[in-house]
């Protein structure tokens, strides 16, 4: 990525509430906990939470990429040591002359600093890449989970894309050349979209990568001793699924590709204990306790 006005401006690291020998995985973690906070659904009409979410999201995006933040660390570093800065008094280049205020007006960054990084000053300015835009927007469960063509609104414009299946709550996708355009033929930038899942009030996600689709089930203590059939609920409808004998509470049964948009679905085994009995229940469950069939079995002698 070329190096950006804001980089002099801005102290990305502050701006996550970080100190800068964060690690990849302390970024990413003040990055989500923020966005939590931040998020525009979560703060409907605030302007002061919207421009804070795109610092946010313009912090982890210079962050998150190790070549990336450490071309912004060697700006930052030139920066306060005196360095060439865009608008600043005094800012000296290469071949002795210096830059002043406005100066470089809508000089590109890169061109200035190719030298700091082994490129030196291009003669000549080429084609140059759109800048990245960020958004957001809000999903339906189930359209995260299978996946959805929409249009959104960028910058006033209409951008039709297609979210793919699996999306989680939290999650930024990369739209290659859906941000601004680029300058003297250069390719358009990327959009940058923080996706917000809505919770279903039955249905969670799991699964080894966090991406499939988790239900419980209820069974009987019988049902779970013996085995049994149960229908399960599923986004599409139901499935029949085989609880094994001597199931636990807690027991997690995969099937595949019934989760919706080819994710798994995983079942959690669940034994509902009444809270009412009749006296025939009551009797038999005291059999049950006097042959020592209610006993764990790591408890048995």
């Amino acid at each position: 990525m070329a190096p950006q006005q804001d980089w002099f401006d801005t102290d990305f690291y502050a701006v996550l509430g970080i100190a800068p020998s964060a690690s990849d995985a302390e970024i990413k973690k003040a990055y989500k906990a923020l966005l939590r906070d931040l998020h525009p659904d979560r703060n409907p009409g605030d302007a002061a939470a919207e421009d804070r979410f795109k610092k946010v999201s313009r912090a982890k995006e210079v962050l998150a990429d190790p070549a990336t933040r450490k071309e912004y660390d060697e700006v930052r570093r030139l920066a306060r040591a005196g360095g060439p800065r865009p608008g600043g008094p005094g800012a000296r280049g290469q071949g002795g002359f210096t830059f002043g205020p406005g100066d470089l007006g809508d000089a590109d960054l890169g061109d200035l600093l190719g030298g700091f990084f082994g490129g030196g000053f291009r003669g000549q300015r080429g084609p140059r890449p759109g800048r990245d835009v960020h958004a957001s927007m809000t999903l339906e469960f189930a359209d995260a989970v299978r996946g959805i063509e929409t249009t959104l609104t960028v910058g006033g414009r209409q951008v039709r894309t297609r979210i793919p299946a699996g999306v989680v709550d939290g999650q930024s996708i990369r739209l290659a050349g859906r941000g601004e355009p680029g300058g003297d033929g250069g390719p358009a930038g990327d959009l940058l979209l923080e996706v917000a899942v809505r919770p279903h009030p039955r249905f969670g996600r799991g699964g080894p990568k966090g991406r499939d689709v988790t239900v419980t089930v209820p069974v009987t203590y019988p049902q779970a001793v013996l085995g049994t059939d149960v229908d399960v609920p599923t986004l599409d409808g139901s499935v029949r699924v085989r609880v094994p004998a001597g199931s636990r509470p807690g027991r997690s049964l995969r099937v595949r590709g019934k989760g919706g948009g080819g994710l798994d679905l995983y079942v959690t085994v669940d034994i509902a204990v009444p809270t009412r009995v009749d006296d025939e229940e009551r009797a038999l469950l005291e059999r049950l306790a006097e042959l020592d069939a209610l006993r764990p079995e790591e408890d048995r002698p």
